[in-house]
Protein backbone atom coordinates (compact mmCIF):
# COMPACT_ATOMS: atom_id res chain seq x y z
CA UNK A 1 0.00 0.00 0.00
CA UNK A 2 1.24 3.49 -0.70
CA UNK A 3 0.55 6.55 1.38
CA UNK A 4 0.39 9.97 -1.02
CA UNK A 5 -0.80 13.20 -1.25
CA UNK A 6 -3.80 13.90 -2.97
CA UNK A 7 -3.95 15.68 -5.65
CA UNK A 8 -7.45 17.15 -7.96
CA UNK A 9 -7.37 13.91 -10.08
CA UNK A 10 -8.04 12.01 -7.30
CA UNK A 11 -11.40 13.77 -6.90
CA UNK A 12 -13.54 11.10 -8.07
CA UNK A 13 -11.78 8.05 -6.39
CA UNK A 14 -11.85 9.88 -2.92
CA UNK A 15 -15.31 10.68 -3.77
CA UNK A 16 -16.55 6.97 -4.08
CA UNK A 17 -14.22 5.51 -1.02
CA UNK A 18 -16.27 8.71 0.85
CA UNK A 19 -19.60 7.49 -0.28
CA UNK A 20 -18.88 4.08 -0.10
CA UNK A 21 -17.15 3.86 3.31
CA UNK A 22 -20.35 5.79 5.09
CA UNK A 23 -22.72 3.17 3.22
CA UNK A 24 -20.93 0.55 5.06
CA UNK A 25 -19.72 2.24 8.45
CA UNK A 26 -23.14 3.83 9.16
CA UNK A 27 -25.59 1.30 7.99
CA UNK A 28 -26.90 0.95 11.22
CA UNK A 29 -26.86 4.56 12.65
CA UNK A 30 -28.28 6.49 10.45
CA UNK A 31 -31.73 5.62 7.53
CA UNK A 32 -30.90 3.74 4.62
CA UNK A 33 -32.51 5.81 2.31
CA UNK A 34 -30.23 8.52 3.35
CA UNK A 35 -27.09 6.33 2.53
CA UNK A 36 -28.67 4.86 -1.03
CA UNK A 37 -29.31 8.26 -2.04
CA UNK A 38 -25.91 9.78 -1.22
CA UNK A 39 -24.50 10.49 -4.75
CA UNK A 40 -20.93 9.92 -5.83
CA UNK A 41 -21.27 13.41 -8.46
CA UNK A 42 -22.32 15.66 -5.59
CA UNK A 43 -19.18 14.16 -3.35
CA UNK A 44 -16.99 14.86 -6.36
CA UNK A 45 -17.44 18.16 -6.46
CA UNK A 46 -17.03 18.70 -3.22
CA UNK A 47 -13.68 16.58 -3.64
CA UNK A 48 -12.53 19.03 -6.12
CA UNK A 49 -13.43 22.17 -3.70
CA UNK A 50 -11.40 20.96 -1.11
CA UNK A 51 -8.44 19.79 -3.73
CA UNK A 52 -8.75 22.90 -5.79
CA UNK A 53 -8.30 25.05 -1.88
CA UNK A 54 -5.39 23.19 -0.74
CA UNK A 55 -3.63 25.57 1.56
CA UNK A 56 -0.58 24.78 3.98
CA UNK A 57 -3.36 23.81 6.38
CA UNK A 58 -5.17 21.66 4.90
CA UNK A 59 -4.45 18.50 3.24
CA UNK A 60 -5.52 15.13 2.37
CA UNK A 61 -3.97 11.91 1.94
CA UNK A 62 -4.88 8.93 0.35
CA UNK A 63 -4.03 5.33 0.21
CA UNK A 64 -3.39 3.11 -2.94
CA UNK A 65 -3.41 -0.66 -3.04
CA UNK A 66 -1.41 -2.29 -5.07
CA UNK A 67 -3.22 -1.35 -8.69
CA UNK A 68 -2.85 2.21 -7.63
CA UNK A 69 -6.59 2.00 -6.68
CA UNK A 70 -7.83 4.46 -3.71
CA UNK A 71 -8.77 2.45 -1.06
CA UNK A 72 -9.32 5.25 1.83
CA UNK A 73 -8.59 8.73 2.61
CA UNK A 74 -7.63 11.41 5.73
CA UNK A 75 -7.99 14.70 5.36
CA UNK A 76 -6.75 17.30 7.95
CA UNK A 77 -5.13 20.38 8.92
CA UNK A 78 -6.01 23.43 11.57
CA UNK A 79 -8.44 22.87 14.14
CA UNK A 80 -11.70 24.80 12.78
CA UNK A 81 -13.21 26.13 15.63
CA UNK A 82 -10.60 28.09 17.37
CA UNK A 83 -9.88 24.99 20.59
CA UNK A 84 -7.24 26.77 22.36
CA UNK A 85 -5.69 23.19 23.52
CA UNK A 86 -5.94 21.29 20.58
CA UNK A 87 -4.92 23.33 17.40
CA UNK A 88 -5.04 20.62 14.54
CA UNK A 89 -7.26 18.43 13.64
CA UNK A 90 -8.41 15.23 11.47
CA UNK A 91 -10.90 16.10 9.30
CA UNK A 92 -12.35 13.08 7.82
CA UNK A 93 -10.95 9.35 6.78
CA UNK A 94 -12.59 6.91 5.69
CA UNK A 95 -10.98 3.36 4.15
CA UNK A 96 -12.96 0.64 2.11
CA UNK A 97 -14.98 -1.92 4.38
CA UNK A 98 -12.34 -4.87 2.43
CA UNK A 99 -9.22 -2.76 3.81
CA UNK A 100 -10.13 -1.85 7.14
CA UNK A 101 -7.73 -3.21 10.19
CA UNK A 102 -4.74 -4.02 7.86
CA UNK A 103 -2.90 -0.87 9.27
CA UNK A 104 -4.27 1.68 6.57
CA UNK A 105 -6.02 3.77 9.54
CA UNK A 106 -2.68 3.95 11.71
CA UNK A 107 -0.68 4.83 8.33
CA UNK A 108 -2.76 7.67 7.29
CA UNK A 109 -3.55 9.25 10.87
CA UNK A 110 0.49 8.92 11.42
CA UNK A 111 0.84 10.62 8.05
CA UNK A 112 -1.70 13.34 8.92
CA UNK A 113 -0.14 14.02 12.28
CA UNK A 114 3.52 14.39 11.09
CA UNK A 115 2.16 16.97 8.45
CA UNK A 116 0.82 18.84 11.11
CA UNK A 117 3.82 18.61 13.21
CA UNK A 118 6.18 19.97 10.29
CA UNK A 119 3.72 22.68 10.39
CA UNK A 120 4.14 23.82 14.14
CA UNK A 121 1.27 22.16 15.48
CA UNK A 122 1.68 18.61 17.65
CA UNK A 123 -1.93 18.83 19.21
CA UNK A 124 -4.70 17.15 17.00
CA UNK A 125 -8.43 16.13 17.92
CA UNK A 126 -10.95 14.22 15.87
CA UNK A 127 -15.12 13.90 15.87
CA UNK A 128 -16.76 10.83 15.27
CA UNK A 129 -20.28 9.65 16.07
CA UNK A 130 -20.14 7.81 19.20
CA UNK A 131 -21.80 5.09 17.58
CA UNK A 132 -19.12 4.40 15.01
CA UNK A 133 -17.99 1.39 15.43
CA UNK A 134 -14.33 2.52 14.48
CA UNK A 135 -14.22 4.71 18.26
CA UNK A 136 -11.89 2.35 19.80
CA UNK A 137 -9.39 2.17 16.95
CA UNK A 138 -9.23 5.92 17.87
CA UNK A 139 -8.72 5.13 21.99
CA UNK A 140 -6.24 2.50 20.68
CA UNK A 141 -3.85 5.55 19.44
CA UNK A 142 -3.81 7.20 22.68
CA UNK A 143 -6.68 10.03 21.61
CA UNK A 144 -8.83 10.51 25.17
CA UNK A 145 -12.44 11.62 24.94
CA UNK A 146 -12.21 14.97 25.29
CA UNK A 147 -15.67 16.78 24.40
CA UNK A 148 -19.29 15.54 22.95
CA UNK A 149 -21.81 17.40 21.38
CA UNK A 150 -25.35 16.63 19.82
CA UNK A 151 -25.75 16.88 15.61
CA UNK A 152 -28.76 15.77 13.50
CA UNK A 153 -27.84 13.71 9.76
CA UNK A 154 -30.76 12.89 8.17
CA UNK A 155 -33.09 13.94 10.92
CA UNK A 156 -31.54 11.37 12.99
CA UNK A 157 -29.75 13.12 16.59
CA UNK A 158 -26.84 11.56 16.99
CA UNK A 159 -23.69 11.94 19.69
CA UNK A 160 -20.44 12.69 18.14
CA UNK A 161 -17.52 12.94 20.14
CA UNK A 162 -13.78 13.86 19.94
CA UNK A 163 -10.90 12.55 20.90
CA UNK A 164 -7.70 14.28 21.27
CA UNK A 165 -4.05 14.34 21.70
CA UNK A 166 -1.95 17.23 23.45
CA UNK A 167 0.73 16.03 21.85
CA UNK A 168 1.29 13.51 18.88
CA UNK A 169 5.11 13.57 18.86
CA UNK A 170 4.45 11.10 22.25
CA UNK A 171 1.27 9.95 20.74
CA UNK A 172 0.27 8.61 16.67
CA UNK A 173 3.47 8.17 15.57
Amino acid sequence: MVIREANLADAPAIAKVHVDAWRTTYSNLMPAKFLADLSYEERETKWVKILSNIAQDNFTYIAEDEIGQIVGFANGGQERTGDRLYQGELYAIYILKKYQRQGLGYRLISTIATRLIESGISSMLVWVLADNPASGFYQSLGGQQVNQKQIEIATVQLVEVAYGWTDTRRGII
